[in-house]
């Protein structure tokens, strides 16, 4: 009769229980979760009945094998984390490596590039110096009215301004004479009007001195007309004097009379 009720029995069917969503291990390797690991061993363990008391595979026995298998497998999982870290780790000290390299490359050329500016800022203040003392037996005029019957007898025309403004120094016998002048710019732009200034080289530096002395202590004409006597400069040198003429105006209303020796620096 127990025989009979046992037979109607009917069979355990597998619980549809939700599996867990799997573990992402380090670079990929997926294990299973405790929840499934533990429906895994309900699953396969030895199902003991009353009637038979000598079971091929006891629950302890059966337990020991599922937990060795458990520390094989993660054995073998942290190895290969081992080697995953390891290489990655080596990785790392690379890139720190090559980082510091490039590094050090940054500092050596940005001291090349300073090197490279100084240089450059010694040649062009050079060149500039050169360039000014080229100059030097120069005088530029400034505000000298564009007339064809001027800029035809340009040196017959500043022989004029010297008799005009400063004739002692023709009674002192000075060489008054020029080796040229001429406009600068060489072509006339018709949109500016004002008109172009004069360069003149004088074949003696004394003079030229004493005219630009005498520029500076009054307010050259030319046959009643104002005009302005300079040193001739080089542009880049004439553009650092630019820098100061706020100062300049400042002070003149101060009633001081600035001035700027050669060479002109910032």
């Amino acid at each position: 009769m127990a025989n009979s009720t046992e037979a109607q029995k009917p069979q355990n069917t597998k619980k549809n229980k939700k599996k867990g969503a799997t573990l992402d291990t380090f670079y990929g390797a997926k294990i299973q979760n405790t929840e499934q690991i533990e429906e895994d061993i309900q699953e396969n363990a030895p199902k003991s009945s009353k009637g038979n008391r000598n079971s091929p595979q006891t629950h302890e026995e059966f337990e020991s094998e599922m937990t060795k298998k458990m520390e094989a497998f993660w054995e073998e999982k942290w190895e290969i984390m081992q080697k995953k870290f390891t290489h990655l780790q080596n990785q790392f000290d690379q890139t720190v490596k090559e980082n510091q390299a490039l590094k050090q490359e940054l500092i050596k050329q940005s001291q090349n590039t300073k090197k490279l500016e100084e240089n450059t800022k010694y040649l062009t203040d050079k060149v500039k110096d050169l360039e000014n003392r080229g100059r030097r037996d120069n005088l530029r005029i400034i505000g000298l009215p564009e007339k064809p019957e001027i800029n035809t007898k340009l040196d017959m025309v500043i022989q004029d301004i010297i008799k005009e403004n400063c004739p002692e120094i023709l009674e002192q016998g000075g060489n008054t004479a020029t080796d040229r002048a001429h406009r600068t710019p060489s072509t006339l732009n018709p949109q500016k009007t004002t008109p172009r200034n004069v360069i003149a080289k004088f074949q003696s530096y004394q003079t030229k001195e004493k005219i630009l002395q005498e520029a500076r202590k009054r307010q050259f004409r030319y046959k009643g007309m104002p005009i302005r006597v300079t040193q001739d400069l080089a542009s880049s040198t004439l553009n650092d004097r630019k820098a100061w003429n706020m100062i300049f105006r400042k002070a003149r209303e101060l009633g001081l009379q600035p001035r700027i020796s050669y060479p002109a620096k910032q």
